[in-house]
């Protein structure tokens, strides 16, 4: 399963978490997907999207 939105293709970024004493240890963000039934293509498709995406109504929900 890909954590990728598949309306503008924000995915999983990697960085470091740093602690009060400078010690880096490696970790993840995972952008908040939801998965959203909509049109495509005159057909009823289950998709992933983010958010943001939802919220800039890039997507329209069938309900």
């Amino acid at each position: 399963m890909s954590r990728r939105c598949e309306v503008c293709g924000k995915g999983t970024i990697f960085g470091n978490t740093v602690s009060h004493a400078k010690n880096r240890t490696r970790r993840t963000w995972r952008p908040n997907l939801l998965s959203i039934k909509t049109m495509v293509g005159g057909t009823v498709m289950s998709v992933k999207v983010c958010t943001r995406c939802l919220k800039a109504n890039k997507i329209v929900k069938v309900v």
